[in-house]
């Protein structure tokens, strides 16, 4: 009970902050360079982060090593609402995804090294298809299928990300 009053306040504040430009790049790799400021107000833990777009979050575990990118949301069989997971790498790349051992469809969104999405593609479960991105990509956010289309998320869209510490 708790948790569901003070969530809502806790994005409110952390959206109104990271719509300010208080976000920083993660750690390791060519995103590390800050963009602003940390915000002084609360962060996600440590290994996740909150991509937001206006007034949707997306709550995701960042996928950083090419370990954890390798495994990214293999063998599970549902997300959490308004959870999923955000690859990010050294340099922007051609980045190709595919669904082998991922149970559930999953839309990605591209995203360049503004973190705009440059694309959306759609993925079907157990699917050895390669979704590969058009142009060189920084990242890219998986979620639920349909849940950028759902909030109007689509090309153009620029993320706001605050990244765990």
């Amino acid at each position: 009970m708790i948790r569901r009053i003070l969530l809502p306040a806790l994005f409110v504040a952390v959206a109104c902050s990271a719509a300010n430009g208080e976000t920083e790049r993660p750690a390791g790799s060519a995103a590390s360079a800050a963009m602003s400021p940390m915000p002084s107000g609360p962060t996600p833990p440590a290994g996740t982060a909150w991509v937001i777009f206006g007034t949707d979050t997306a709550f995701a575990e960042v996928a950083r090593t090419a370990a954890e990118r390798e495994v990214g949301l293999m063998n599970r069989e549902s997300l959490e609402s308004n959870h999923g997971m955000i690859f990010v790498y050294d340099a922007p790349e051609v980045l190709s995804f595919w669904m082998k051992n991922t149970l559930i469809p999953l839309d990605v969104a591209f995203m360049d090294e503004s973190f705009r999405v440059t694309e959306i593609q759609s993925m079907e479960p157990e699917s050895e298809d390669l979704h590969t991105a058009r142009e060189p990509a920084l990242a890219a956010l998986e979620m639920d299928k349909g849940w950028f289309a759902e909030r109007g998320i689509g090309p153009g869209a620029v993320a706001r990300i605050v990244w765990g510490r």
